[in-house]
């Protein structure tokens, strides 16, 4: 089996920016995989803001990142399973006034926040 590979520099720093990213969408209101790769200029590039996503700990809780904010262009809870427990994205969502139900944002489009119109 192969090992995973360390991150490049590269990788980190596009982390890293994923990141920087997450802590400004404010609560009550998410964004998308695509609409923060788009931003960051990576337009293909969702899959690895999952990655960078999942590298923030979600399931530590650490709220430095509040990744439970990214979910997918439907607005789905896809990343759910990487949090300490298969609620913990909704209840932390619930928590801000996101209603979610079956793992789905309500009012995905009024609630989406899109970093390449509100970072302008």
């Amino acid at each position: 089996m192969k090992t995973p590979k360390e991150p490049t520099e590269k990788q980190r720093n596009f982390f890293e920016d994923v990141h920087e990213v997450v802590r400004l969408v404010p609560p009550g209101r998410v964004t998308t995989y695509g609409a923060i790769a788009h931003y960051l200029g990576a337009r293909h590039g969702a899959r690895m803001v999952g990655w960078a996503m999942i590298a923030s700990n979600p399931a530590l809780g650490l709220h430095a990142v509040p990744a439970h904010r990214v979910v997918n262009r439907n607005g789905l809870l896809t990343g759910r399973h990487h949090f300490a427990t298969p609620t913990a994205m909704q209840e932390a969502l619930e928590e801000e006034g996101v209603r979610v139900e079956n793992d789905e944002v309500q009012e995905f489009k009024r609630l989406f926040w899109d970093p390449s119109i509100e970072l302008m």
